[in-house]
């Protein structure tokens, strides 16, 4: 399947030369002289690399065709992290790669979304924002109320964060899925 570089949208995912890139941005130039073109900006699916390419305007382009789903994570098994289909009940194995950072946010039986083409696993989509319960971290002292300051702080998927110096072990946290950041406390 293929789509005109004309409508091109920012998501879609195309299959340049056997390798999936997602369009991030795309711009239509129209020079005084000589044809329009696109300007885009695309991110390698694979390897998370963001290339620029220049297309003529009207050429047409291979359209990957990407199916997302709804799927709880299980556990990790070696490098992989395993997830069962919602509906199928079908377990996959995603490779380590195609986790990323977001075996870091995701506690076992936590939802995502992972999108798949012909059948194998190419990303794993994360909310925002996710909620994380503290494991360990070092007592506050009483007394010292610095504005801003912070300390480390384990989660239960065992990704260190800064948190603020009140955030005590058994505490609930939301923390930004695209930075690591800690967001605020979440009360029970």
């Amino acid at each position: 399947m293929s789509v005109s570089t004309n409508d091109l949208k920012n998501g879609m995912t195309l299959d340049l030369d056997g390798t999936l890139f997602q369009v991030l941005e795309f711009q239509h130039v129209k020079p005084g002289k000589g044809g329009a073109f696109v300007r885009t900006k695309l991110r390698n699916v694979r390897t998370g690399a963001v290339v620029e390419r220049t297309f003529n305007a009207g050429v047409k382009v291979g359209l990957a065709i990407v199916e997302r789903k709804e799927m709880q994570y299980l556990y990790p098994d070696g490098d992989a992290s395993v997830f069962m289909d919602l509906e199928t009940y079908e377990q996959i194995h995603v490779p380590a790669e195609v986790m990323g950072t977001a075996r870091d946010f995701l506690p076992e039986g936590a939802q995502a979304q992972v999108a798949m083409h012909e059948g194998v696993p190419i990303a794993v989509e994360l909310p925002a924002s996710v909620t994380l319960a503290v494991t360990e971290t070092d007592p506050g002292v009483k007394g010292d109320t610095r504005t801003g300051a912070m300390k480390p702080a384990t989660l239960e998927t065992g990704r260190v964060v800064q948190v603020p110096l009140f955030v005590e072990p058994g505490d609930r946290v939301k923390v930004d899925t695209r930075s690591g950041d800690y967001i605020e406390r979440v009360k029970a």
